[in-house]
């Protein structure tokens, strides 16, 4: 086997993006003495969670330059326990300050990334309002001496003084260009809004936006609004359109009972005389018709897609090395290295459906520690003809194309990369119940899975495991003693 290592020399890498992924890749890169700078387009740290009040005026279907997508209303979909980075705990805060509840609003994990990024001194190596326009391989005469390839960062820096309230377009923008040695892209997949094609759409004169435009219920107050896709977001801004809207009808992909979301919207339905549910929709029509699959219709004032997102690299030149086909960025050896340019170009948070932090931790180890020499890959073509065959597993298992890298909670899997790759521990078994317990519930009642749950005794008894000790029902918190530490 073709074993691909590299010098045990300290390596100068970008990270691009400084989310949770992008922070998780800059603690373990320099764990393994590497000299870091992670590019971070907005003017702050967290990435998707930074929340941005501001929607996108100019363009509802698209990005806009606003790069965050949640709502202000957004609570976790997991619990506490199991959206923390490896040693660091994400409990409620001790002075009571903060939002204590288990499934906490997206402000309080805004927080705690802070601390995180805070406790490990990580802001020195994070260039804010620096957004990365070009990423690609340097000339051979920047390539190591041991062969491995180079990368030609350019970047445009908002100058110092420049008005946070003029548009991006018109602020004066400073260039950069920088030579690394291996670049990290963590830009997440909440990157580029994803919409349906539907007829008649360009016709559409009324209001129309992504989700991720999508901010607070009160602009469409007395409306009859039309919120396509019942996933996680679909469901839930349904749910709070339905406290100030004149009606909301939700259109689902499939309406098998079994279909995920469908089963949980169904019972909101029972529950809310505002909300109906209705099929694909066939048609869009210009006087404000929207016509259904099952014949059905209704005359609608604005029109929400919750239809997801797509992965987009338009910063990235690989010369089609790596390509984005129907949602699937390939090829990629375990969802991370691109055969053809590792170990100098990898990507970490790509996965969906994973235990967040824990696992992108984990790609990140992988990759600082083959950049170390720690740790080789294989040859480039066994890599290749690995990810070949993952996918070709996946579309034989009846998963589609564009969930490539949607893993499903799949702790197995979870738990073999870890070991496989990096060394880290495997996902405690309290944790994997908890997990367990808590992705039925979501699906089967999105209304109340986070307020309503008998796991308890298995949260005690995991913390105990563990050394800590958890709030009593009376809210105080016992002192274990024990500090906030590496791994």
């Amino acid at each position: 086997m073709g074993d691909r290592m590299l010098s045990s020399m300290a390596k100068k890498v970008c990270v691009v993006g400084a989310g949770i992924s992008g922070l998780a890749s800059a603690r373990e890169l320099r764990r393994e003495g590497h000299h870091v700078t992670v590019m971070e387009q907005k003017s702050g740290i967290g990435g998707q969670w930074l929340y941005d009040p501001t929607p996108n005026g100019g363009d509802p279907l698209g990005d806009a330059g606003v790069h965050s997508g949640i709502y202000a209303s957004l609570r976790l979909l997991t619990p506490r326990e199991g959206m923390d980075f490896l040693g660091f705990p994400f409990y409620p805060r001790s002075d009571g300050s903060g939002d204590a509840r288990r499934f906490p609003g997206h402000s309080e994990f805004l927080r705690y990334i802070r601390d995180f990024c805070d406790a490990f001194g990580l802001m020195d190596a994070v260039r804010l309002n620096t957004k990365v326009v070009h990423a690609g391989p340097a000339p051979r005469g920047d390539h190591d001496d041991d062969g491995t390839v180079g990368w030609v960062v350019r970047c445009s820096k908002k100058q110092e003084g420049d008005d946070e309230g003029v548009a991006m377009a018109m602020q004066v923008m400073e260039e950069t260009e920088e030579v690394f040695d291996a670049v990290v892209v963590a830009t997440g997949h909440f990157f580029k809004p994803k919409l349906p094609s539907i007829n008649g759409m360009d016709l559409w004169k009324r209001r129309h936006l992504h989700s991720h435009s999508y901010r607070v219920p009160d602009p469409f107050r007395d409306e009859v609004v039309v919120v396509v896709g019942c996933h996680a977001s679909g469901k839930e801004i349904a749910l709070e359109l339905r406290r100030v809207a004149k009606e909301v009808h939700i259109s689902a992909r499939s309406m098998d009972g079994d279909a995920a979301g469908v089963h949980s919207i169904r019972k909101a339905v029972s529950r809310h005389h505002k909300l109906h549910l209705h099929p694909q929709i066939e048609r869009l029509c210009e006087d404000g018709q929207v016509m259904f699959a099952d014949g059905s219709s209704v005359v609608a004032d604005s029109i929400i897609y919750c239809t997801g997102y797509d992965y987009a690299f338009p910063f990235l030149d690989t010369g089609g090395l790596v390509t984005v086909d129907d949602n699937r960025v390939g090829p990629l050896f375990e969802h991370t290295f691109p055969p053809a340019l590792a170990p100098s170009l990898s990507f970490v948070g790509l996965p969906k459906h994973v235990i967040a932090p824990r696992f992108y931790e984990a790609q990140a180890r992988w990759v600082a520690q083959v950049l170390s020499g720690r740790r080789s890959l294989p040859s480039p073509e066994e890599m290749a003809r690995s990810a070949e065959e993952y996918n070709r597993a996946r579309e034989m298992a009846g998963v589609p194309k564009r969930l490539s890298h949607t893993i499903f909670f799949d702790l197995d899997y979870i738990d073999e990369f870890v070991e496989k790759h990096c060394g880290m521990p495997r996902l405690e078994q309290w944790r994997k119940e908890l997990m367990s317990e808590t992705y039925p519930r979501l699906l089967d009642d999105t209304e109340t899975f986070r307020d309503i749950y008998h796991d308890g005794d298995l949260l005690r008894q995991g913390l105990h495991s563990e050394g800590w000790l958890p709030r009593t029902p009376g809210g105080q918190e016992q002192d274990t003693g024990i500090k906030k530490t590496e791994i």
